[in-house]
């Protein structure tokens, strides 16, 4: 287990055999994989091995460093808090501890190519993880609700989706879960009841989508081709097709809710538009 700064008092203790002391601003697992890979290539066995997490101080550096000059260690470093580096950099001077800057180098190097100064914000490195498995969860939520399924979910979504066969409503639906924006898309069809779940969702969190008669007939008959289905079909017939849009738009107006028109729009344009109308713009940079 890494030590935190509040067990100084009782886990910081003098080793007879030699030690590698993994310091961090942060959890030190950068740290940590690179004392590892040294350790390996000496096979005694006789070196251990201590992780020191959240050194966010100079006293907490202090108390670091005046137990690595009790005792054969090496300091494995990855701190970015300026005044707690000075800590650490001074002490290993000043006894003759080993010291290795995993952080240092780097970012001196970055900052000299472009030009740019670094945040020196400890830990961003998790935060960018965090936001990673938030978009797993948000994808793993559109798989679950998509084409209708588990409309029990709607209540956790972000968006609800709502459109006739083939108005682009689950590609939508991923892009944006790749945004970690939690989305349900609802099939519309005259003959089928809409759940009650949908009628709950918040005015605010749904977003119909419609299209041009003539363009979702071509989408139609393409995707009744690729079937390899014979002839014309109800699917793909524009009667038919108006009656579905039809009974879409007065169902959008039954719930208040936003409609988008997708005729000719890229999905990534589609999905910056519903964002947009919910109030949750995508940043351009994401």
């Amino acid at each position: 287990m890494p030590t935190r700064r509040s067990d100084f008092s009782r886990d910081v203790k003098v080793e007879r055999n030699p030690v590698v002391y993994v310091v961090s601003d942060s959890m030190g697992e950068t740290a940590q994989l690179v004392a590892k890979a040294v350790l390996s290539q000496f096979p005694g066995g006789n070196v251990g091995l201590r992780r020191f997490s959240h050194i966010e101080t100079p006293d907490a550096a202090l108390e670091v460093m005046k137990a690595a000059r009790d005792q054969p260690t090496m300091v494995i470093f990855t701190v970015i808090i300026p005044e707690v580096r000075d800590v650490i950099k001074r002490q290993a001077d000043k006894h003759g501890v080993p010291l290795v800057d995993i952080m240092g180098p780097a970012l001196e190097g970055m900052e000299q190519i472009s030009g740019e100064s670094a945040l020196l914000e400890p830990g961003l490195i998790h935060k960018l993880d965090e936001r990673y498995f938030q978009r797993v969860e948000a994808v793993e939520f559109a798989v679950n609700h998509d084409d209708g399924k588990n409309p029990k979910g709607y209540r956790n979504a972000d968006v609800v989706l709502l459109g006739v066969s083939r108005s682009s409503k689950t590609p939508v639906s991923m892009y944006l879960a790749n945004r970690a924006l939690k989305v349900a898309n609802l099939p519309l069809v005259p003959e089928v009841a809409t759940p009650p779940e949908l009628h709950r969702v918040p005015s605010g969190k749904i977003v119909g989508l419609t299209i041009s008669p003539a363009k979702l007939a071509g989408i139609r008959k393409l995707r009744v081709r690729a079937m390899g289905l014979p002839g014309q079909t109800d699917y793909s017939d524009l009667s038919r097709i108006q009656d579905e849009l039809v009974y879409a738009q007065t169902l959008y107006a039954e719930l208040g809710c936003e409609v988008l028109d997708v005729t000719d729009r890229a999905v990534e344009e589609t999905a910056a538009l519903v964002m947009n109308l919910v109030g949750n713009p995508i940043d351009p940079g994401d």
